[in-house]
């Protein structure tokens, strides 16, 4: 089994910075990208930011320039730097996990959620 779980949301003011974590652990071989999906209330889910292992990099529109997703592979752990938020990034923060298992089958992973509130 894997498991994904987030930290670092919290409550910010626009302008702030928060740094969420993800760390996936379990039976895993290898993780061929990891993300960052949000989720806003009454709203879909939409994609922030994803990080393929040895990709290039991809960001929404909406957050290039301010957010930056990097990983540590040793730690099968993203990250997502978010710098200079504004109101409309609040949302509930998922992360995720294009992953191969330690029997080499392919998996999809979610974590629970993280929430982010940026205040005006």
């Amino acid at each position: 089994q894997v498991r994904l779980v987030e930290s670092g949301g919290g409550l910010v003011q626009a302008g702030g910075s928060l740094r969420l974590s993800c760390a996936a652990s379990g039976s895993i071989f290898t993780i061929n990208a990891m993300g960052w999906y949000r989720q806003a209330a009454g709203k879909q889910r939409e994609l922030v930011a994803t990080i393929p292992s040895g990709g290039i990099t991809n960001y929404a529109d909406s957050v290039k320039g301010r957010f930056t997703i990097s990983r540590d592979n040793a730690k099968n752990t993203v990250y997502l730097q978010m710098n200079s938020l504004k109101p409309e990034d609040t949302a509930v923060y998922y992360c995720n996990a294009d992953l191969l298992t330690v029997v080499h089958r392919r998996a999809y992973y979610w974590g629970q959620g993280t929430q982010v509130t940026v205040s005006s």
